[in-house]
């Protein structure tokens, strides 16, 4: 399975980096690809280096503003001329989308992904790896839109959200 992942290119506190690289070590160990944005900083670089360690295959989408961020030791990277095209990429070779923290960037990924989905041009999975509650606020505004009717589809239609990184797998592969 290709799993594009949505993450922060910054280094981090150990409470998110240890949940990473646990998924990390999940993903690789599985069999599966990730795909994600091709960076080696950050929490993107350690996420590459658990699954690269555990034998998976790593995609990297990369953009031409950041490539010299880009990852060297990926079975593949593309370069993109844009963040547009990037994001076009990264959910055009996934099988499912797994959010981790991030930023901006991150929001900005998962939020297209959803309206995308919502519109019925995908239906790929969507899970957020809700580390410490990060994605509490997210989780809540999404509810709310659904318990008032801003959402065409069921939010369970839409997301799942999970604490654990065992728990996405279980979610993903069931899917599968």
């Amino acid at each position: 399975m290709n799993i594009t992942v949505f993450c922060s290119a910054f280094s981090l506190d150990e409470r998110y980096t240890e949940p990473a690289a646990e998924f990390a070590r999940l993903l690789g160990g599985r069999g599966h690809t990730l795909v994600w944005g091709g960076s080696h900083a950050g929490l993107m670089g350690l996420l590459a280096d658990g699954v690269k360690e555990a034998g998976g295959r790593l995609v990297g989408i990369s953009v031409e503003m950041l490539a010299h961020k880009a990852y060297e030791g990926a079975d593949e990277l593309v370069t993109t001329r844009d963040l547009a095209e990037r994001k076009a990429q990264l959910l055009a070779r996934a099988d499912a989308v797994v959010v981790l923290v991030g930023g901006l960037g991150t929001l900005d990924e998962v939020t297209e992904v959803l309206e995308l989905k919502k519109h019925a041009l995908h239906d790929k999975p969507v899970v957020v790896l809700d580390t410490d509650g990060f994605y509490e606020g997210l989780r809540l505004q999404l509810r709310r839109m659904d318990q008032e009717g801003f959402l065409p589809r069921p939010l369970a239609e839409l997301i799942t959200f999970t604490a654990d990184p065992a728990e996405v797998f279980t979610h993903l592969e069931a899917r599968a």
